[in-house]
C-alpha cells in the first residue's frame, strides 16, 4: 500500500495541504491563520475531518436501499446506529492525477463492495487562488447500468486560534430536515428554519448551541452560491460556500459535552457540502442517478474575509 502522502498549496496569502487518504482537506490557512482543523500526516482524521463523502454522504438506513427494483445490502459501518455511513471512499488512499504548486487533482475507483455493484470513479480538485480555495468534485459512471449516488465533504470551519463559543455563524437555509436523535435518520418532512431555533439567517453567537442537522441551501448571493459564514468577534470570517449541485449542508457541533470533542480544539464547528440530505437512497431526496458513461460535477469553497 502506498505510503499516506499531503500535497502542499499556495497562491497569494493562502496555503492548504490535502491529503492523498479521503483526499482530505488537512490545512488551509490564510496569512498564517488557521480556517479549518486539521490532523497529523497518517493518523487517522478526528470525527472524519476535510474528507470526501462518497459514493453518498451521511447515513443509509439499516444499510439497505432499492434501487432499479433491486434491494441492496451495505456493510453496517455504524454499528451503534444501525446505519452504513459515508460512503467507501473516505478512508481509501486516492491516486494523484495531476499537481502544480496551487492545484493538486486526486481520483479513486470507488469498486464493488457488499451491497454495491455499481462502477463509479470520483475525481476531486483543490486548487488556490488569490481570492480563497476551489474545489470541484466529479463523479463518472464506467459501469454498463445506472447507478444512485451522492456526495458530501466532512469540512471542519474555524477563524484563527478565536474559541467557537465566541464566534457566531450565520446561513441561508430555506428548510431543515427533521431528524430522530438516535439513529441521526429522517422521521418526518423538512420544516421551514424561519423564526424557529434553527434560523440562523441573522448572525447567532454559539456558546450553548449544539447541531447535527442537514439543511437545504438558498443562494443569497449574485454568483449563485448560498453561503456559511463562521465569524470571530473582530468581524474576520471564514466562509464555505456551495453551488447548486451542493443544496444541502450538514452543520455539526463537535463538542465535549456530547461525547464528541475534536482533539485539542475541544468544541469545534463541522459545515458539510452534500448533494442530497441522509438516506437519500431510500427518500430519493435529490438523489443523482447517473447512466452509463454519464458525469456530474458540482463546485464549493472556502475564503477568508477581514474584518
Amino acid at each position: 500500500m502506498a505510503e499516506p502522502q499531503s500535497y502542499s498549496l499556495a497562491s497569494g496569502k493562502y496555503r492548504a495541504e490535502v491529503a492523498s487518504t479521503g483526499a482530505g482537506l488537512r490545512v488551509l490557512e490564510y496569512d498564517g491563520s488557521p480556517l479549518t482543523e486539521t490532523w497529523d500526516v497518517g493518523t487517522k482524521p478526528p470525527l472524519s475531518a476535510g474528507l470526501v463523502l462518497a459514493p453518498w454522504p451521511n447515513r443509509v438506513a439499516d444499510g439497505r436501499f432499492t434501487f432499479a427494483g433491486t434491494e441492496h445490502q451495505l456493510e453496517i459501518t455504524e454499528p451503534s446506529r444501525g446505519n452504513a455511513s459515508h460512503g467507501f471512499v473516505r478512508r481509501a488512499e486516492w491516486t494523484l492525477v495531476t499537481k502544480t504548486a496551487s492545484r493538486v487533482e486526486q481520483s479513486v475507483e470507488v469498486g464493488t463492495h457488499d451491497g454495491w455493484p455499481f462502477q463509479l470513479t470520483v475525481t476531486v480538485v483543490h486548487e488556490l487562488t488569490d481570492d480563497g480555495l476551489v474545489v470541484t468534485a466529479s463523479a463518472t459512471n464506467d459501469g454498463d447500468t445506472d447507478a444512485p449516488y451522492g456526495m458530501g465533504f466532512h469540512t471542519f470551519v474555524r477563524v484563527g486560534d478565536v474559541p467557537l463559543d465566541e464566534c457566531t455563524l450565520e446561513f441561508s437555509a430555506g428548510t431543515r430536515l427533521q431528524l430522530d436523535p438516535v439513529r441521526n435518520l429522517p422521521n418526518g418532512p423538512s420544516v421551514p428554519t424561519a423564526g424557529s431555533g434553527f434560523d440562523f439567517s441573522s448572525p447567532r453567537i454559539l456558546k450553548d448551541v449544539w447541531l447535527d442537522t442537514p439543511f437545504s441551501a438558498e443562494l443569497p448571493d449574485a454568483d449563485g452560491r448560498a453561503l456559511h459564514i463562521l465569524r470571530a468577534p473582530d468581524g474576520a470570517a471564514s466562509v464555505l460556500w456551495t453551488d447548486r449541485e451542493f443544496d444541502w449542508v450538514q452543520v455539526f457541533t463537535a463538542d465535549p459535552g456530547h461525547d464528541q470533542a475534536y482533539p485539542d480544539r475541544g468544541r469545534a464547528l463541522a459545515v458539510e457540502p452534500m448533494t442530497c440530505p441522509p438516506d437519500a437512497f431510500n427518500s430519493g431526496i435529490d438523489l443523482i442517478v447517473l447512466k452509463p458513461g454519464e458525469s456530474w460535477t458540482g463546485t464549493w469553497g472556502m475564503e477568508y474575509r477581514s474584518a
